[in-house]
This record gives C-alpha cells, sequence and structure tokens, in this order.
C-alpha cells in the first residue's frame, strides 16, 4: 500500500474520534442532555466514561506522531499509528456497542433529547464503520519494530526551543527503562486531576469515596497504559524476565477486574452494598482476587515453557 494512503485511514480515525467525543462531552457534561440520555446509568456510564477520558488520549498522541511522519523509521511509524488508531477506533466501537444496548434494554420515557442522543448514535456508529475498513485494509510489514513513539517525541522536541534542551537520547533510554514506573506515575496524576475534578463538580465530602474513585480510576488508566503500548509500542521496552512479565500481565487482568466489578457491582452484589467501604471491599477485592488468581496461572505456565 502507497505510504500517502495510511494517513488518510489515520485522519478519518481522529475525525471519528472527534465526532464521538464531542457527542460524549456534551451527553455527560449537560445535565438536561444526560437526564435524557439511556445510558446514563451503569454498566453502561462506566464504558462511556472510560472511553471519554481514553479516546482524546490517543487522538492526541496520534496527532503528535503525525508532526513527525516523515522522520526515519517510516515503516514502524505507519504500523504503529494505524494499530493505535485501530485501538482508538475498537474503543469507540465498543462504547458504542454498550449505547446500543442500553438504547435498546433500558425502560424509561423518551423526550427530544433522547432522539438527538440516538441519532447521534446512530450518526457515529456508521463513521465508526467505515473507519474500521479503512484501517482493515492498510496492511503492513510484520515483526518486532525498532523505532517507537518516543523517538518521535524526541524529534518534534527537539524543534521546540523551551523544551530542547531536555530532549537528549538519554532521557529516551531512562524512560523506556523505567516504563512501568511511568506509566505508573502518569495514571496517577491522572486520576488526580479526574477524580479532583469529580469531587468539586459533584461536591463530594468523603474522604473515603475520593480514595476510592482514585484507585479506580488509576487502576483504569494503568490498564490503558500497559494495554496501549503493547498495541502500539508507545514505548519500546527491553527485554524483561518472564516473571516480570507474568506479573504486569496479572496486574492488568486485575485492574481491568476492577473496572467490570464497578460496571456490574448491582447485577453481582444486589443489595449488599451499603457503605464505602463494602464498595472498595467488593471492587478492588475483586481486582486483586483476579490478579491473585491471573499470577499463579502465569507463573505455573512459565515454569513448564522453562522445563
Amino acid at each position: 500500500m502507497e505510504r500517502t494512503q495510511r494517513p488518510r485511514a489515520v485522519l478519518a480515525g481522529l475525525a471519528l474520534a472527534c465526532l464521538f467525543e464531542a457527542l460524549t462531552v456534551v451527553e455527560t457534561q449537560d445535565k438536561g442532555v444526560r437526564a435524557a440520555s439511556p445510558w446514563q446509568d451503569d454498566p453502561y456510564d462506566v464504558a462511556v466514561s472510560l472511553a471519554q477520558f481514553a479516546v482524546p488520549m490517543l487522538a492526541a498522541v496520534i496527532a503528535l506522531r503525525l508532526l513527525a511522519w516523515r522522520e526515519p523509521g517510516g515503516p514502524d511509524r505507519e504500523r504503529q499509528t494505524v494499530r493505535a488508531a485501530g485501538a482508538m477506533t475498537a474503543l469507540v466501537g465498543l462504547t458504542l456497542a454498550f449505547e446500543w444496548a442500553a438504547a435498546g434494554v433500558v425502560r424509561r420515557s423518551w423526550t427530544g433529547w433522547t432522539w438527538v442522543l440516538v441519532g447521534g448514535l446512530a450518526v457515529t456508529s456508521m463513521c465508526a464503520v467505515a473507519v474500521a475498513v479503512m484501517l482493515a485494509r492498510c496492511r503492513g510489514t510484520r515483526g518486532r519494530w525498532r523505532h517507537d513513539w518516543l523517538g518521535d517525541v524526541l524529534l518534534v522536541a527537539a524543534r521546540t526551543p523551551v523544551v530542547r534542551r531536555w530532549a537528549v537520547p538519554e532521557a529516551a533510554d531512562w524512560v523506556r527503562r523505567h516504563a512501568l514506573g511511568v506509566f505508573a506515575l502518569a495514571s496517577g496524576l491522572a486520576a488526580g486531576g479526574i477524580v479532583g475534578a469529580m469531587a468539586v463538580g459533584e461536591r463530594w465530602t468523603d474522604p473515603g469515596l475520593i480514595a476510592w474513585a482514585l484507585a479506580v480510576e488509576f487502576t483504569s488508566n494503568l490498564a490503558f497504559c500497559l494495554i496501549g503500548n503493547a498495541v502500539a509500542g508507545f514505548v519500546a521496552r527491553p527485554e524483561r524476565p518472564w516473571t516480570r512479565r507474568a506479573g504486569e500481565a496479572s496486574a492488568v487482568a486485575g485492574c481491568v477486574a476492577v473496572q467490570l466489578a464497578v460496571a456490574f457491582r448491582d447485577a453481582l452484589w444486589p443489595g449488599t452494598v451499603t457503605s464505602v467501604l463494602d464498595l472498595a471491599v467488593l471492587t478492588l477485592g475483586a481486582g486483586a482476587a483476579v490478579a491473585a488468581v491471573a499470577g499463579v496461572l502465569l507463573m505455573a505456565k512459565g515454569r513448564q515453557w522453562q522445563r
């Protein structure tokens, strides 16, 4: 496939992300519109909330990489950017599926805003299908890539006078060696900003509720970073022992389990959640249990490979 065709698919993915985000912000931040939304309750709202923050983050890093499109490492850049756009489109599609499920299941009187939201859902769904087809037609080279997004960040930063002095290969190498710590720090900072805004907007005063929300948001962000890096190669990490890889995989499984437990808590534990402590034990406890089980299974499987 010609090199100029790939950016078209990626640009189409960015346009889809802008459309999805615009509609999502309106339906979640405007109280009048939100009241008419069929997917304002869990488990549908959890999917919408996750995508509301994950989609623009993916779109931002994709747009940043387009600034270095003609730099060396073109085949890796094309493949990784298409994969990132595909992951972003898949996330949008999964959220749209949750919204369609809510529209068909939730029994609530529809208002004019409800019909507008469903109309926007239909338009976004058609656009998502078209973008998915475009991305599926992008076929590139296979195998392990030698370039990552971090290298392109250095290329872009080197053109900016303010941060040029820090855009050195040594800094990128340090990030690659400490990628897990960097992901954890970024996840914590993002969680603090998101939960802080929620606490102010919703006027939360319970420290336990805020701490629980921080833990849930942190696990969501960390899973997003690790899964996204595995899919699109944001940071080319050095080879790691299988025990560490198994530990990270089990942690991702636990983080995902926390999100599922939060989304389906009413169905899983009807009538048992009476306090923030109960909520924390059930949701975070489920994540810890899944992480432990996944860790045991992965360790056992790894030992079999070593024999």
